[in-house]
């Protein structure tokens, strides 16, 4: 238990330092194409919580998992906001969008 315990932490760990890695030397012109990347890839987590949260193994994996769920739905409806935020600033002012 214990090993598996601090593998997963040396992998979250390290996830976290490769993604601030990958973020920090992103050129800002590619922000919005990444971030709406990330939002899809938020997607997948929030599947991925709603099947921990109704797998009905015990109490605290559902109440993680409701956590994750909720964590995971303002995660991806704020990264849509932002992106369309972000889009809005590319487009011609006096022009109507589509």
């Amino acid at each position: 238990m214990n090993t598996l315990l601090f593998e997963s932490l040396y992998i979250l760990v390290l996830a976290g330092f490769l993604g601030y890695e990958v973020i920090r030397k992103v050129p800002p012109l590619l922000h919005t194409p990444l971030m709406s990347t990330t939002n899809a890839i938020s997607g997948i987590s929030l599947v991925g919580s709603l099947v921990a949260a109704g797998s009905n193994q015990s109490v605290v994996s559902t109440i993680l998992g409701t956590i994750a769920v909720t964590t995971a739905t303002i995660n991806v409806v704020g990264g849509f906001l932002i992106t369309d935020r972000m889009l809005k600033m590319f487009r011609r002012k006096g022009r109507k969008p589509q």
